[in-house]
């Protein structure tokens, strides 16, 4: 039989009254060994595939519409603005294609990943996984001895961070088409020079560290999800509740590891100088 997976924060000792810094420690403490019971459970067989495979379908049909939607603005601010100062300078010839790999590939294609991440794919795991719980189905797949973080949680996360490198992919695809339509045609730069200054700033290395990145990003939104939802209590009104604080809780543990991500490329020397 499976062994059942601490989902919530062990109790307290009889008498014991909780300080303020336990309070808001017991919830990190529950993530992470629910995090750590996934990664033990991901190389544990038989592996789920056909939930894995449904997962990946799940996520790219919520996911790929936001993607082109965020992507297309977010495309539209950064290089328009930045070729408006680069046409001032007299260098939009040499440097927008550069600009516009540089700022897509490490910055833009990130930061919108962890925006769809946060805003579709966390908060429809939440919903599954708290919907399931709240009519007992969880409780039940324990009784029958099924592990409900090997059947349903590992399939969901690895499924989100495979998508994730797909949406950064895409995202990056519309950054760069984007920024050489708007660099182009409507702020006169060279077309052959734009392609031939893309290799300035940007790398393979830079390619494949936006790769792991979202790759992680995918992982560690979903696993919050999954976790909000795993917990979730009070009935409807409760995953509602929970779904809202996945999204505050994504943003809030991506943005940091973005950082610690963007540090670590200059300190690997992962960024072209």
């Amino acid at each position: 039989m499976a062994t059942e997976v601490n989902l919530t924060s062990s109790a307290p000792a009889q008498g014991h009254v909780p300080t303020p810094l336990e309070k808001a420690a017991a919830p990190i403490g529950g993530f992470l060994s629910t995090a750590a019971d996934t990664v033990v459970a991901t190389f544990k067989p038989p592996f789920q595939w056909r939930e894995y495979v449904q997962q990946c379908w799940f996520v790219a049909s919520v996911a790929i519409g936001p993607t082109i939607l965020l992507g297309i603005p977010f495309v539209a601010l950064v290089t328009f603005q930045f070729n408006q100062v680069l046409t001032e300078l007299g260098a939009i010839d040499a440097f927008s294609g550069a600009g516009s790999a540089f700022a897509t590939v490490s910055q833009i294609g990130p930061v919108a990943t962890t925006f769809i991440i946060a805003g579709a794919v966390a908060t429809s795991i939440c919903a599954d996984l708290g919907a399931r719980k709240i009519r007992e189905e969880l409780d039940a797949m324990e009784v029958l001895g099924i592990d409900p973080v090997h059947r349903l949680v590992v399939p969901r996360v690895l499924a989100a961070a495979t998508m994730a490198i797909f949406l950064n992919a895409l995202l990056i695809l519309i950054g760069i088409g984007g920024g050489f339509f708007y660099s182009v045609y409507l702020q006169g730069a060279s077309p052959g020079v734009f392609i031939d200054s893309m290799k300035v700033l940007t790398g393979n290395d830079n390619l494949i560290s936006a790769t792991i990145r979202a790759a992680v990003y995918g992982w560690l939104g979903a696993m919050i999800g999954a976790y909000r939802g795993l917990i979730a209590k009070g009935g409807a009104k409760g995953v509602g509740q929970a779904v809202n604080e996945t999204v505050v809780y994504v943003f809030i543990a991506l943005f940091p590891v973005n950082t610690v991500f963007t540090q670590l490329q200059y300190v690997l020397g992962l960024v072209k100088h």
